[in-house]
């Protein structure tokens, strides 16, 4: 339970990311309060998912999953770059989220 606690965190992250986007893009009320919720919801789940898992993992995880999806949802919706060296990096990223699940 505790992992799926960490990955309704780092869609609650990249929700506030977007949020911030949004306040970037002019869209301040709306922005402002997807930011909050996002974040908010985003803390809430993390720290259930810290009553079971380390937190050295969980916040690596965390933290992880906000960073990749926020790097896909700017190259999907946002015209981020998507060069191959990004990509492989972000492949990395997923290789290393793996590895700390298997880990334990």
């Amino acid at each position: 339970m505790a992992w799926l606690w960490l990955a309704i965190a780092g869609v609650c992250e990249i929700i506030g990311v977007v949020g911030f986007a949004r306040i970037s893009h002019g869209q301040r009320v709306s922005g402002g309060l997807i930011t909050v919720l996002g974040f908010t919801a985003g803390l809430t789940c993390l720290h259930h998912a810290m009553a079971t898992i380390p937190v050295g993992v969980a916040y690596s995880v965390f933290t992880a999953l906000g960073t990749l999806g926020s790097t896909l949802i700017g190259i999907l919706f946002w015209g981020d770059s998507a060069r191959p060296a990004r990509l492989a990096w972000i492949g990395g990223l997923v290789v290393a989220v793996i590895g700390l699940k298997v880990s334990l």
